[in-house]
């Protein structure tokens, strides 16, 4: 049995103009249609019915710097692609059929405006945190070089719990899997940049990043670890098998990826898609996969990848497939970590076009899954200064200048000249110098383009507002209201039955 999504109903209360032709009916969204519309969605409210049993499995995923403008404008993008769209705004992305949504307050311990650092800590130990500290208490200064320190104020992560357990686990992400939201779930150090040994200070005897990941120190490890990185793990006299002239960033000789071979039996490690596609879950019970030297690509641009990668729904079916063969349940953390990029470049395509994909490996777990003994959460870290603004008409291209109903040419701002409807507070696409450009023949579709910024930065920042949280399946009907970011990670160990931070 899988997950099958709801329809919100919106639909069945649609008015039809007929003209002979079906093909050019034209739907009315007249007053019976929302009246009709709005009492089917009451109705599938009040047939919802608590899922107060324990779960099995979790399934978190992050889209990193997922704001609510974000989840909007990727609905509307997404929307707007489909031969049937009315507009694209009526769309809704996979994970916005969760019947239960509450908010995350993202600040952490030392900043308003926080970091991806602080923040997955919080959803995966239940404890806030410094800003660049993974999975440590407050009491811990940054970059803090001790071992016996960090040792002393680590908190345990929901993977480090399941793996005690017995479960198996697992970590993908679009990033590096040494970046700050996948190494929380496996690594404690002072400072998020340690992610290989070339990068931690000397006389620091806090373990680096990558190394954290291969001794992972409970259960029988990491079962599955899927996503970029690959120089973090391979020496720097090792040429890098799909970058020519490139080497690993490694200086103390460790090849990571041969000791994971060594180290685990019926293991497999791969470096690009057609290794990935050979790999037989059935046959495999631990699979590293590294698929570029830093991040991986930009969905957009993955095709183009000279290895190939698989994408983020891809390796979330693959890991699945292999967790789920443990009889006792798995954790899996799925992490979107380019939508944040994409948003530090000002470049609201791929961070839009990034949340999509995220919508399809959701709607693929959500299908793998039962939901009478999966939950899943689908979350941000943080946000970003995105926005969307203007009053551009219905239908009008998300990605492009506003057009407001009933006018034939392009709304313009106190100096006469258009401007998009998405747009950042801060970031590289300042271009005020000299006053605003003109954007009248600039295609400001086009996936290069950077989206106007109000503050002249090389790279736009996070925002603090709150983030959405949606939840399927055993205790998801406990995410509700305003609640801190911790709150996560208490929900997931109570619907597993682990005792919080034990």
């Amino acid at each position: 049995m899988a997950y099958k999504q709801c329809k919100s109903g919106v639909l069945a209360g649609a008015l039809l103009l007929a003209s002979g032709n079906s093909e050019s009916e034209t739907l009315l969204e007249t007053p019976a249609f929302w009246l009709e519309s709005g009492q089917n969605s009451v109705k599938t409210a009040e047939r919802l019915t608590v899922n107060n049993a324990f779960a099995k499995n979790v399934v978190l995923f992050v889209g990193d710097g997922m704001g609510i403008a974000t989840i909007t404008a990727a609905r509307i993008l997404e929307g707007q692609r489909k031969p049937d769209n009315r507009g694209g705004e009526e769309n809704a992305l996979s994970f916005e059929a969760a019947p239960y949504v509450a908010l995350a307050k993202t600040y952490s311990v030392n900043q308003q405006t926080p970091d991806s650092a602080p923040t997955m800590s919080a959803i995966i130990t239940g404890v806030k945190t410094n800003d660049g500290e993974l999975s440590v208490g407050m009491q811990v200064a940054r970059r803090e070089k001790s071992a016996n320190i960090i040792n002393t104020y680590k908190v345990k992560t929901l993977l480090e719990q399941a793996e005690e357990k017995g479960l198996s686990t697992g970590v993908v992400s679009t990033a590096r899997l040494t970046h700050a939201t996948p190494a929380a779930c496996y690594a404690h150090s002072s400072e998020r940049d340690w992610e290989s040994d070339a990068q931690v200070p000397a006389g620091a005897t806090v373990r680096d990043i990558a190394k954290q990941l291969l001794e992972f120190g409970y259960g029988n490890g990491l079962e599955v670890a899927l996503g970029g990185g690959r120089g973090m793990f391979l020496p720097n006299t090792t040429p890098d098998p799909e970058d020519s002239g490139k080497f690993g960033g490694r200086s103390d000789g460790l090849d990571l990826t041969q000791r994971w071979l060594t180290q685990y039996p019926k293991s497999a490690y791969v470096y690009n898609k057609a290794g990935f596609e050979a790999v037989d879950p059935k046959q495999t019970e631990h699979l590293l996969g590294l698929f570029e030297r830093s991040h991986m690509e930009y969905e957009h641009d993955r095709p183009n990848d000279k290895g190939g990668e698989p994408s983020l729904t891809e390796m979330t079916e693959k890991a699945i497939d292999i967790l789920s063969k443990n009889k006792k349940g798995f954790v899996l953390m799925v992490e979107a970590g380019r939508i944040d990029h994409a948003h530090h470049a000002g470049n609201a395509f791929r961070a839009l076009t990034e949340t999509v994909e995220l919508s399809n490996a959701v709607r693929r777990a959500l299908e793998k899954t039962n939901p009478k003994d999966t939950l899943i959460i689908v979350t941000a870290d943080h946000s970003h200064t995105f926005t969307i603004a203007g009053y551009p008409e219905r239908g009008n291209p998300i990605m492009g200048l506003v057009k407001q109903p009933g006018e034939t040419g392009f709304a313009k701002d106190s100096n006469g000249l258009p401007y998009a409807t998405l747009g950042y507070a801060n970031g590289p696409g300042y271009r005020g110098q000299n006053g605003r450009p003109d954007l009248s023949a600039i295609d400001t579709t086009h996936p290069d383009f950077l989206q106007e910024a109000l503050v002249p930065l090389a790279s736009e920042t996070h925002g603090a507002e709150d983030v959405a949280i949606f939840a399927f399946g055993p205790k998801a009907h406990l995410f509700h209201g305003v609640q801190e970011q911790s709150y996560i990670y208490h929900v997931m160990a109570h619907a597993l039955k682990f005792e919080a931070g034990r």
